[in-house]
């Protein structure tokens, strides 16, 4: 048996203005559409935006539902409205941000497992990386040049399509 290894490499700042204009007007976006989240179980929202390479920006929220398995994340619907509305855009970069009353959030919350997923899949259908950015409402901010980074092993069974 070998000993394998992952790496991860990622950009960490404090300071919003250290980013590119459009990270800061995406990260903007995120915070905005917090107030679309729909939470009323976990109250825990969750915002995200997309930039398109046209320049438009989509934005989503978490919806929740008493049903949790039909519940979606923030980030899903950020990335399914935007190839929903703009099938022939490519997703450039996505700002994802989560705020709760319930604690403070010190670090940037990552995507869940299903939204790895879905961000590694369009990723490759565009042949294009989707950088990922992460904001803390504490102002903590990790960025990702490539989706693929959060999810390594990608489940990526192209023989499906067949």
């Amino acid at each position: 048996m070998q000993i394998k290894e992952l790496k991860t490499t990622y950009y960490e700042t404090d300071n919003i203005n250290e980013l590119p204009a459009d990270e800061c007007k995406l990260i903007n976006r995120a915070i905005e559409a917090l107030a679309s989240s729909y939470a009323p179980y976990s109250q825990f929202r969750v915002g995200a935006a997309a930039l398109l390479d046209s320049g438009e920006i989509i934005i989503g929220s978490n919806q929740e539902n008493s049903a949790s398995p039909v519940c979606i994340c923030g980030e899903r619907v950020a990335m399914f409205s935007a190839k929903a509305q703009y099938p022939d855009s490519q997703i450039l970069k996505i700002a994802i941000t989560a705020k709760t009353d319930k604690f403070v959030i010190d670090n940037p919350v990552s995507p869940c497992g299903s939204c790895r997923q879905a961000l590694a899949e369009i990723e490759e259908r565009q042949s294009l990386p989707i950088k990922v950015i992460l904001y803390s409402p504490t102002g903590k901010i990790y960025s990702f040049d490539s989706a693929k980074i959060l999810l390594p092993l990608t489940f990526n069974e192209n023989r499906l399509k067949k």
